[in-house]
């Protein structure tokens, strides 16, 4: 028997451990803005006890292969914020949808934001 065959050592679609993953970038690159601010919300929300780095895992492994093929880093980290604070009571997807109603108002551009 291998751990393979082993329910609870079987390997999920996230566990790339020792499998050729090709060259791995080492330049270093800036963040963006709205990428510094995913990392600040997570800093925050989880110093609040709305949620554990193992709530955060959970969501970022629930989501699926595809996830990881077609978001960035931080579009995964921003959705597992979100879903934790969801669960976690801090809001409700009925009020994230209307702030986010508000914000796109504002205009598409934070420059046409401001302006008003």
């Amino acid at each position: 028997m291998t751990d393979d065959t082993i329910p609870h050592l079987a390997r999920r679609w996230h566990d790339m451990g020792g499998e050729a993953a090709g060259p791995v970038p080492t330049a270093q690159h800036d963040f963006s803005l709205w990428e510094k601010r995913v990392d600040a919300l997570m800093i925050i929300a989880s110093g609040k006890g709305h949620f554990t780095v193992d709530g955060l895992r959970r969501v970022l492994e629930d989501m699926g292969p595809e996830a990881f093929e077609t978001m960035t880093y931080y579009e995964r980290w921003i959705a597992s914020v979100n879903q934790n604070l969801i669960e976690a009571g801090v809001y409700t997807t009925a009020e994230l949808a209307h702030r986010m109603t508000e914000v796109a108002a504002r205009g598409p551009t934070y420059g046409e934001a401001t302006s008003g």
